[in-house]
C-alpha cells in the first residue's frame, strides 16, 4: 500500500513512473532493479531493507538539494513503492539521484548500463560509446570491380552493411549475400543521409559554366541536370533547349511559405522529386519539357587501386601512348591490371631524391580531393621509378588553354571557373599543411567536363632540375616565386598563394609566360621593387583585385586559400546572376 505524501512528492511519483515506463521499454529484468535497491540500501549502510526505506519519514529541515530513492519490485512486477528520502524544502520538484558506481550482490562494480551498452536513463555512461547495437547502411552510387584479394565489388543502388569504418578511405562491408570486404568510402553514402544523389540528374557542386559544357557536348533537346545553387541551400535547374537557338536556361528551383517546390508558381510539388516529374509530363513555363540527364555521374578516383596498396608492381601496368614529357622525365597513359586507366610517370635517373620520395608517397596516396589529382602509388621496386597518377584526358591546364583560346578567351565565367577548381583544390592542402612549391598551369591537368585539378604537389622539393636553380642554388620557379623565397628560401602557404595569383594571370590571358621574355635576373629585380603583372584584357577588375591580394609584399598580408575559394565565389555570383 502506498502511504499518503504531498504534492512535491506526488509529482516525483509521476516522474518516476515515467521513467519506470522507460526501463519498460528497453527490456529491463527485474533482477536488476532488485540489484540496484540492495545497492542503495547497502552504500548507505543502514541494514534496513527497501520496504523499511519506503516507510520512512520526510525530514524537512533536510538542506540536501537533491532526493534519493529506493525501488523494489513487488510480486507482480510493478513498483511497490517510490518515496523520497530527503527534499529540498524550497523546492516543488525533486531529482532522482543515482550513484555513478553501484554495487551489486556480490561486492562488484555493477555497471550503469542497461544490456546493449544503453544508459539508464538520466545517468552519463561513463563507458566509451557502444555502438553495437547499430548497424550502418550504406548505398553504392557508384559501381566497383574489386581486383586485389580483400576488396568487395559494389553494385550501384545496392545496399551495403557497414562492419568497419575506422579508415577514412576504405571501409569494410558486408554485401547482401553475407560476402565480406574492402570498398572505397568515397562511392557510397549511409542510407539515412541519402537525398538527392540517388538521382542521375543530380550533379551536386557543378557549377554553371561546367553544367552548360556537359549540356552542350550532347545537344539533345530537353537535357537537364539538377545541381546546388551559387547560393548556399538552394538549387538550380539547367535545361538545353534549342529554341530559338541552341543553349542552357537555368531555373532556380524556389519553396513557397508552405515549403513546396516549384519552378513556376502554377505548379508546385512537395519534393524535388516529385517537380522533376511534373515537368518530365509538362514543360509548365519551362522552355521545353525535361527529357533526359547527360549520362552516368563521373566515377571519382580512389585513394589508392586497392585497400593498403601504394606499392605497384611495373608487370600489373600496360603502358600506351606518350602524353608528354618534362623536367623530371616522360609521361605515359597506362592501364592498371587492363581496366584502370593511369597516367605513368617516368622519372629520369638522378632527376629526384628517390628515397624521401617514396616514404612521402604513403602520405601522398592518402591526399584525396575532386580537385587534386589523385595518386594511386608507385613502382619503387626498379629503376626507374614510375609515379602512378590518375589520368586526366585533356592534359596540362597550360596546354588545353593554349589550343582552345579562341573559344575561351572570352568566357570569363568559364576561366573563373577553372581558378575556383583551383583554390578548392589548395584549400584542402592548405588544411592539412602540405606547401606545393610549384604551383602553376603546367602543373594543373584538366580532364573531362572542364574539371581542372592541381598535380604533382609536394614533388618540388625532390625534383633536382636546374630549370629551377637560382644563382645562390635554391630550386624554385623564379617567375612564379614570391619575395620570400626569392630571397630567403622561405616556403609556406603563402608563397603558394602568391604562386596561384601568377596561375589566375595565365589562366585569363590563356597561357601566356609571365613578364614576357624578361630574363629571371630581370624578374627578380621587378619583383623586389614590387611591380606586379598587369591586368589581362579579358579579366574583370574584380578578379584581378584578388589577383593584387595575392601579391601582396608580406605573406601574412596575403589571403588564405581558403578566404579566395570564399571571394573568388562571391565574384562568381555577381558575374553570372
Amino acid at each position: 500500500m502506498i502511504p499518503c505524501v504531498s504534492l512535491a512528492e506526488t509529482s516525483v511519483l509521476g516522474n518516476m513512473k515515467e521513467r519506470v515506463k522507460e526501463m519498460k521499454v528497453f527490456g529491463c529484468r527485474l533482477n536488476f532493479w532488485n540489484n540496484i535497491s540492495h545497492s542503495l540500501t547497502s552504500s548507505k549502510g543502514t541494514g534496513s531493507s527497501p520496504a523499511q526505506i519506503s516507510q520512512r519519514s520526510i525530514s524537512p529541515n533536510n538542506s540536501t538539494s537533491t532526493s534519493q530513492f529506493s525501488l523494489h519490485h513487488n510480486s507482480s512486477g510493478s513498483i511497490g513503492s517510490s518515496t523520497p528520502t530527503s527534499l529540498h524544502p524550497q523546492s516543488s520538484v525533486s531529482t532522482f539521484k543515482q550513484s555513478p558506481n553501484l554495487l551489486n550482490g556480490n561486492g562488484s562494480l555493477l555497471d550503469n548500463t542497461m544490456p546493449g551498452g544503453i544508459p539508464t536513463p538520466g545517468t552519463p555512461n561513463s563507458k566509451a560509446k557502444d555502438n553495437s547495437h547499430f548497424v550502418k547502411i550504406v548505398v553504392a552510387l557508384y559501381p566497383f570491380k574489386a581486383i586485389e584479394g580483400g576488396d568487395l565489388s559494389l553494385e550501384k543502388n545496392a545496399e551495403y552493411e557497414v562492419i568497419d569504418d575506422s579508415q577514412e578511405h576504405w571501409w569494410k562491408v558486408k554485401d547482401a549475400m553475407g560476402n565480406v570486404g574492402y570498398i572505397p568510402s568515397n562511392y557510397v553514402k549511409p542510407k539515412a543521409l541519402l537525398g538527392l544523389e540517388r538521382y542521375e540528374w543530380y550533379v551536386g557542386d557543378m557549377s554553371r559554366q561546367r553544367a552548360e559544357s556537359l549540356l552542350k557536348q550532347g545537344d539533345k533537346e530537353g537535357c537537364f541536370v539538377v545541381r546546388k545553387s551559387s547560393t548556399k541551400g538552394l538549387y538550380t535547374l539547367s535545361l538545353h533547349t534549342k529554341v530559338p537557338q541552341s543553349h542552357v536556361k537555368h531555373y532556380h528551383i524556389k519553396q513557397n511559405a508552405r515549403g513546396e517546390y516549384y519552378l513556376s508558381e502554377k505548379h508546385c510539388c512537395e519534393t524535388i522529386p516529385d517537380l522533376i516529374n511534373y515537368h518530365r509530363h509538362n514543360s509548365g513555363g519551362l522552355a521545353c519539357r525535361l527529357k533526359s540527364s547527360p549520362c552516368d555521374r563521373p566515377v571519382p578516383p580512389t585513394a589508392g587501386l586497392s585497400h593498403d596498396k601504394w606499392e605497384i608492381h611495373p608487370m600489373e601496368l600496360m603502358l600506351m601512348e606518350e602524353l608528354g614529357s618534362g623536367q623530371f622525365g616522360v609521361v605515359r597513359r597506362g592501364k592498371w591490371r587492363g581496366s584502370i586507366d593511369t597516367a605513368v610517370k617516368m622519372m629520369k635517373e638522378g632527376t629526384m631524391s628517390e628515397d624521401d620520395f617514396i616514404e612521402e608517397a604513403k602520405v601522398m596516396t592518402k591526399l584525396q580531393h575532386p580537385n587534386l589529382v589523385q595518386l594511386y602509388g608507385v613502382c619503387s621496386k626498379h629503376r626507374p621509378i614510375y609515379i602512378v597518377t590518375e589520368y586526366m584526358k585533356h592534359g596540362s591546364l597550360l596546354n588545353y588553354l593554349r589550343r582552345h583560346e579562341t573559344t575561351l578567351i572570352g568566357n570569363m565565367g568559364l576561366l573563373l571557373d577553372m581558378c575556383i577548381q583551383v583554390s578548392k583544390g589548395m584549400a584542402y592542402l592548405e588544411r592539412h599543411n602540405y606547401i606545393h612549391r610549384d604551383l602553376a598551369a603546367r602543373n594543373c591537368l584538366v580532364g573531362s567536363e572542364n574539371v581542372v585539378k592541381v598535380a604533382d604537389f609536394g614533388l618540388a622539393r625532390y625534383v633536382l632540375d636546374d630549370q629551377y636553380t637560382s644563382s645562390g642554388g635554391t630550386k624554385f620557379p623564379i617567375k612564379w616565386a614570391p619575395p620570400e623565397v626569392l630571397n630567403y628560401t622561405r616556403f609556406s602557404s603563402k608563397s603558394d598563394v602568391w604562386a596561384y595569383g601568377v596561375l589566375m594571370w595565365e589562366v585569363f590571358t590563356c597561357g601566356k609566360m609571365p613578364y614576357g621574355r624578361l630574363k629571371n635576373t630581370e624578374v627578380v629585380e621587378r619583383v623586389q621593387r614590387g611591380i606586379i603583372l598587369e591586368k589581362p584584357k579579358s579579366c574583370a577588375k574584380e578578379i584581378y583585385d584578388v589577383m593584387k591580394k595575392c601579391w601582396s609584399h608580406g605573406p601574412e598580408e596575403r589571403p588564405s586559400f581558403r578566404v579566395l575559394k570564399e571571394q573568388l565565389a562571391l565574384v562568381a555570383q555577381t558575374l553570372t546572376d
